[in-house]
């Protein structure tokens, strides 16, 4: 159980790449059964990786005081709220949707499916603390900046939690999702 636990993995586990191991990566542009709806779901991920990345450096820059309190509420209120609520949309059309049409295409992936369904759950945990302390420093730049970088310290951490969460899940998602997308000539 241990390989399926994001905690725990460092990839696809092995029983996972059947396609994969013919599907590689670096040819999934090229393959004839790629389609555009293929891309802008792997175009969603990448935006969460990237504004996940901004937020952090932003945390990063405020507590180097590179960033004003007000500017930097501002930049966190902004992304926070979008990136939030985008990963909640994405993963919920994912796990009531998306999943369950690739499980009864090729039921060989249901292990792996519930694999990601997990990491939803985990995530949401994440989210919510992201949410929790965001929240806070915002509520800080108008009621007590001064006290506002105490509370920036464990942000930021938990946005290099997240992001290395989301390094992890999004690459094992589309590392199982997209061979059995082209495998089967589905979303063109």
């Amino acid at each position: 159980m241990t390989q399926y636990d994001i905690t725990q993995r460092e990839g696809l586990p092995n029983d996972l790449q059947t396609l994969l191991r013919d599907l590689p990566r670096d040819g999934w542009e090229a393959h004839p059964n790629f389609a555009r709806a293929t891309r802008n779901w792997m175009g969603a991920h990448q935006k969460f990786r990237a504004l996940g990345t901004a937020l952090q450096g932003d945390a990063e820059d405020f507590l180097d005081t590179r960033i004003p309190e007000e500017r930097y509420a501002e930049r966190l209120a902004h992304g926070g709220h979008a990136l939030v609520q985008h990963l909640h949309g994405h993963h919920a059309w994912e796990d009531h949707r998306f999943f369950p049409e690739l499980e009864a295409v090729d039921p060989r992936f249901a292990r792996g499916l519930e694999m990601l369904e997990s990491d939803h759950v985990a995530l949401d945990g994440l989210l919510d603390t992201l949410t929790r302390q965001g929240n806070r420093v915002v509520q800080l730049a108008t009621l007590a900046p001064a006290q506002m970088g105490e509370e920036a310290r464990p942000l930021r951490d938990t946005l290099e939690r997240l992001n290395r969460f989301l390094l992890r899940h999004l690459t094992d998602e589309e590392d199982l999702v997209v061979p059995i997308l082209l495998h089967h000539k589905l979303r063109g």
